[in-house]
């Protein structure tokens, strides 16, 4: 199977920075979009910033000229780089992994897989 691992989450005061990373490990093959989600308590899942092995980025409005996405498709890790922060980026940030290719004991598969979350807080 596959298996994807955040770092880097902590806390900060308004203002500050933070750098996450994400790690992708497993027979895979392939990976078309790796990217950062979000979920503070009571709310739903949101976008944070997406970024596809061609390169194409998208960044949720609310993070836009803050946060930076960037990956390294042939180690199949993805980053986010996060400055200015605010009290309202106070979430768990969840890695996701769209159309994984690899390789499972039954052949060849495709799949999401998404990570177990790294918690940024954020304090006025």
């Amino acid at each position: 199977q596959v298996q994807l691992v955040e770092s880097g989450g902590g806390l900060r005061q308004t203002g500050g920075s933070l750098r996450l990373s994400c790690v992708a490990s497993g027979a895979i093959y392939s990976i078309n979009t790796m990217g950062w989600y979000r979920q503070a308590p009571g709310n739903q899942r949101e976008l944070v910033a997406t970024i596809t092995a061609d390169g194409s980025i998208n960044l949720a409005d609310s993070v836009k000229g803050r946060f930076t996405i960037s990956g390294d498709f042939p180690k199949y890790t993805v980053y986010l780089e996060m400055s200015s922060l605010r009290p309202e980026d106070t979430a768990v940030y969840l890695c996701n992994a769209e159309r994984v290719a690899f390789m499972n004991w039954s052949g060849y598969e495709e799949s999401d897989f998404w990570g177990q979350g790294t918690q940024v807080t954020v304090s006025s």
